[in-house]
């Protein structure tokens, strides 16, 4: 597992989906996953309290995939050593009224994290070329102007939006937020054997939704939009990762990694030090809670 490299799973140019596997070529037991994992929770946990207190930087993660990928339990696995108050996760759905009465990167602006904090983005502001790509009637709900019908959709519209969202990723991470995205690249198979195993188990039925098998449906589409939106939106300041997703164990491995590595990188992280007129007093103020 340590020998993993995560430079192996960066988008560096335009990529096609169906080169990158799904399953890494790897024998791996479950405890030795746990094992591999569990290590880099610790750094990241004591890592992320330094930056908590170093107040500069904030880093939001965003996850993508298709239903039953893995990222919920990707989020309560990869994030269970992290101080509560250092991580927020936002879980993006249809959007409301309120929402609605907004541009459609409105509720992201509101969800970013603060100085010092992770945001953890379960579905992101990816579905508005994802979703919105596959079912174009949904963006008739925005109210937008000059567009009354799906016909008044362009190409031109989806490259307007993805640019948008370049510029909004780029803006974010001037101002001191590092992002990571991080695209869960499951098997139509494996998501096949999850669906089966959510109507199997009485413990997992409350997961299966009839609309995860009408998207199903939509898969080689979905496909075809998650491909053009990675390569649009590919950056240096905002990378994307390519994650195979069918072994959950070595994904959330691959992307607690990424986040230490990524982490490392910020030399200038540094818990900040006691006021010297405290710290000199120190013995004083031992003495009077002593008596």
């Amino acid at each position: 597992m340590e020998n993993i490299n995560i430079e192996d799973f960066k988008v560096k140019g335009k990529i096609e989906l169906g080169d990158f596997l799904t399953k890494l070529p790897i024998d791996t037991e479950k405890e030795q996953e746990e094992l591999a994992l569990d290590a880099i929770q610790k750094k990241l946990s004591k890592k992320q309290d330094a930056m908590y207190a170093h107040n500069r930087y904030a880093f939001l993660i965003c996850l993508q995939g298709m239903d039953t990928s893995g990222k919920d339990s990707l989020i309560r696995e990869v994030f269970k050593e992290f101080n509560p108050r250092g991580v927020v996760v936002h879980s993006f759905k249809t959007p409301n009224a309120t929402e609605l009465e907004h541009d459609y990167l409105w509720r992201h602006y509101l969800a970013l994290p603060e100085k010092g904090k992770f945001a953890v983005f379960n579905r992101t502001h990816y579905e508005n070329v994802l979703v919105t790509r596959v079912h174009p009637e949904y963006i008739l709900f925005e109210n937008l102007p000059g567009i009354e019908k799906v016909e008044d959709i362009t190409p031109q519209f989806w490259e307007n939006r993805m640019e948008q969202i370049v510029n909004f990723e780029k803006h974010i991470s001037q101002n001191g937020t590092k992002i990571l995205k991080f695209y869960f690249h499951m098997s139509k198979e494996e998501q096949r054997k999850r669906l089966l195993k959510r109507l199997e188990n009485p413990e997992d039925n409350w997961k299966f939704s009839t609309g995860d098998l009408k998207e199903r449906d939509r898969w080689d589409d979905y496909m075809k939009y998650y491909e053009e939106a990675i390569n649009k939106t590919a950056t240096d300041f905002a990378p994307w990762y390519i994650v195979p997703a069918d072994d959950k164990g070595v994904a959330r491995y691959i992307v607690a990694k990424t986040i230490w590595e990524e982490m490392q990188k910020l030399t200038d992280i540094t818990e900040p030090e006691l006021d010297p007129k405290v710290k000199a007093n120190i013995e004083v103020y031992r003495e009077q809670l002593k008596k």
